[in-house]
């Protein structure tokens, strides 16, 4: 039996391991594998419907579809609908009979690569690419090129029988080739809006964080806006080569495709496409985010330009999109009490949030934040800096100043005269109106996957690194097994100012004596000073403000997150508003469509529409307002239980013994032994001591910087992978990288 075995044994209570305990585990084995081949049947299905569009099979179900009661438009959404709602369906149970403590992820054992943690492609244009996602993009662009190739050739087949001239049929191609480009740009649409579905069943059951998914939604964004482009040009270069073009562009017919929304649709896209460009993205946020709010102009004008059964096609994935924005937004209507507010010496800013006891949150988690006194509209992401060990009734954030929006958080924090680490009961310099909506993140602690870690930062990117270091540290003071018994913390930064940072995880306080039970080093590179700066006296610039908020009534809600919603409830909110999505589509068909036979398609699209947003806003907001209620209840018993007095108290002890040690730098985790100056890390000769100190073991590497830090870790792991040395060390990459 390997080490990991024995561990989780001595771990696992003895109730457990009961006959009847066991019989349990078993039923619950059994039914995950039920309900794990249902959702992959329901999955190939749903790809096999899109796949063969082209085909004579899928036509001849959807007429069948349409001499049913719901006609094609329920057709439609019965083949490339359902799937998806029985995935999310049969998803939603799986997660909660898989959060027991015996079915949670194991760690690796096999010395071997993993499709999703070996980096394929390292400098091309997506990044840093992993073998698995590099299938996935070979399979979708085999999937788009086969696809528009069946088409043509059934199209040449058509045309080549008809008795026109050569340039008309030309022509004609060109707009089939157009035709079917908007065909393909459609079901791309509909994949483009399930991975911004930030707290989804879906994101959540194949376990991508959003920082992953907001990757895969930049490219499928690229691939949209190419097919539809394409579309457009191709039917513009037709009419004008016909004579007809200003005819057609001012056409919006009420039966069949209507080209003005078309047009205003694909102008919202181009508009959301150009701004989303890495230049504008990085050095023009607001234009971008702003811009990016024409998501809502998009789909609706598309809905309007197709009409409802061909809009349905992706129907699915924006109603998803939908359940989840809803959710979100009754989430972050919320005001959240900021209980401290730190500013360190370089500047960056650390906000403890109140949160209800019942929220759960890994270290490797971030949530959005908005701060209406500097924005009504603008949502920042932020890892987060805690432990879940460090309370249950508050979390972290580390915020540097960057951009406009940060240094104005910057200057409210820091303006009001600096406090003694003794004076714990004044007020916040400002009354910060704050929105949060998350925390998002794994499913569970990825970081305990591994027995050995390498963490690679760069500048802010330690936040989440902190947020691991104190989780250790407090598993290991609670004992527990099966934790990394190495890890080795490589952080870049640009001035030595930054390190103060590193001083708040407070070590020695947490883990007396963690030396003793974990192998923790510690190799700082200081890349834009040659030495040490002398002492000027920047530790007096540590200040701290701690605020009067409520910890009961101010505290996050917990509707939205990975790993702490409840899924029955959260279950109950998507089949309600599913039903009410499909019962106000059989009322429009009844007492509307049917009713006038002068119903346009534009207004058929329009109606799916309205339809989404009635089912969501009406049916699942009743299921939203009971489990708001439930929520508040149970947090209000826990706090009691709690103690809120004696839990603000332990919290003033807690930010009182962070500042102390920030401010006095006791216990400091960098000092000279281990701080590089006027270089950076030379990682091939890092991974190099690695292989040769740690030997034939996984080693789980994990990276949060700028994507040049990104490529060069990639690259050493890819490197020491292909190696086939004696001593063996796998290096699987893993970026924790924020991008939006």
């Amino acid at each position: 039996m390997e080490s990991t075995d024995f561990e989780s044994t001595l771990n696992t209570p003895l109730l457990e391991n009961s006959p009847s305990s066991r019989r349990r585990r078993s039923f619950i084995f059994l039914l995950q594998w039920i309900l794990y081949i249902l959702m992959w049947v329901s999955f190939v299905l749903w790809i096999g419907f899109i796949v063969l569009m082209p085909s004579h099979l899928v036509s001849q179900l959807l007429e069948k579809a349409n001499s049913t009661a719901l006609g094609i438009t329920g057709g439609v959404l019965l083949l490339f609908g359902l799937p998806l709602v029985i995935i999310a369906s049969l998803g939603t149970i799986y997660i909660e009979i898989s959060s027991n403590e015996w079915n949670k992820k194991k760690k690796f054992r096999s010395l071997r690569p993993r499709l999703w943690t070996f980096p394929a492609l390292i400098d091309g244009p997506f990044g840093v690419v992993s073998a698995a996602e590099l299938a996935v993009i070979v399979l979708f662009v085999v999937y788009i090129l086969g696809t528009m190739a069946a088409y043509i050739i059934s199209d040449s087949k058509i045309i080549g029988e008809l008795p026109w001239a050569s340039t008309e049929k030309r022509l004609m191609m060109v707009e089939f080739v157009g035709l079917h480009l908007g065909s393909v740009g459609l079901f791309c649409m509909g994949f483009l809006f399930l991975p911004v579905a930030r707290g989804s069943i879906l994101l959540r059951l194949i376990d991508i964080p959003f920082e992953h998914a907001a990757k895969y939604h930049v490219w499928l964004g690229h691939v949209t806006m190419a097919l539809f482009t394409g579309h457009g040009l191709c039917y513009l270069i037709s009419w004008s080569l016909e004579g007809r073009l200003l005819q057609e562009v001012v056409q919006w017919s009420s039966i069949g495709i209507a080209n003005v929304p078309g047009e205003i649709s694909l102008c919202a896209g181009l508009a959301m496409w150009a701004t989303s460009l890495p230049f504008v993205r990085k050095h023009y946020f607001e234009v971008f985010f702003y811009t990016h709010q024409l998501y809502i102009v998009f789909v609706v004008f598309l809905a309007l330009h197709v009409g409802d059964f061909i809009f349905c096609m992706a129907a699915a994935p924006v109603f998803f999109f939908l359940l989840d924005r809803f959710l979100r937004f009754c989430q972050s209507r919320k005001d959240v009490g900021i209980l401290s507010a730190m500013c360190l010496p370089c500047g960056t800013v650390e906000l403890v949030i109140s949160k209800p006891p019942s929220l759960s949150y890994n270290a490797l988690s971030f949530v959005f934040l908005q701060i209406r006194n500097l924005s009504w509209l603008q949502w920042h992401p932020f890892s987060v800096s805690s432990s879940p060990y460090d309370g249950r009734h508050h979390l972290s954030i580390l915020i540097k100043p960057l951009g406009k929006w940060t240094n104005e958080l910057k200057n409210m924090v820091s303006k009001t005269k600096e406090q003694t680490p003794t004076d714990l009961s004044t007020a916040l310099p400002c009354n910060l109106n704050v929105s949060v909506e998350g925390p998002y993140g794994n499913e569970i602690p990825y970081h305990l996957s591994y027995n050995n870690l390498i963490l690679v930062a760069g500048g802010i990117g330690i936040s989440p690194f902190v947020a691991i270091l104190r989780d250790l540290l407090h598993r290991i003071k609670q004992c527990q097994f099966g934790l990394p018994r190495n890890v080795l913390l490589i952080w870049a930064v640009k001035k030595s100012k930054e390190l103060y940072i590193l001083d708040i995880v407070d070590a020695e306080r947490i883990c007396p004596g963690f030396t003793n039970k974990i192998c923790l080093k510690l190799q700082v590179y200081v890349t834009q000073e040659l030495q040490p700066e002398l002492e000027n006296g920047n530790n007096a610039n540590i200040v701290q403000f701690v605020s009067n908020a409520d910890m009961e009534t101010k505290s996050m809600s917990n509707l939205v997150g990975t790993g702490s919603v409840n899924n029955i409830w959260a279950g109950i909110y998507m089949i309600s508003s599913i039903i009410g999505f499909v019962v106000t589509i059989v009322l429009t068909k009844l007492y509307y469509i049917d009713r006038s036979e002068s119903t346009s398609w534009w207004s058929r699209g329009l109606s799916v529409i309205l339809c989404m947003l009635l089912g969501t806003t009406i049916f699942g907001s009743l299921a939203v307002m009971l489990w708001n209620l439930r929520e508040n209840k149970i947090s209000k018993c826990q706090r009691k239980i709690d103690h809120t007095e004696e839990s603000r108290e332990s919290f003033q002890i807690y930010t009182h013994q962070k500042l102390v040690a920030a401010a006095e730098g006791l216990e400091k985790l960098v000092n000279p032994s281990n701080t590089h100056y006027g270089h950076r890390p030379n990682f091939k000769e890092i991974f190099g001591k690695v292989s040769e100190q740690w030997k034939n073991v996984d080693v789980g590497v994990m990276v949060c910087g700028p994507q040049s830090l990104e490529a060069s870790v990639a690259k050493e792991c890819r490197s020491y992978n292909l190696k086939n040395s004696e001593n063996r060390v796998v290096f699987h990459f893993n970026s924790h990288s924020f991008d939006l």
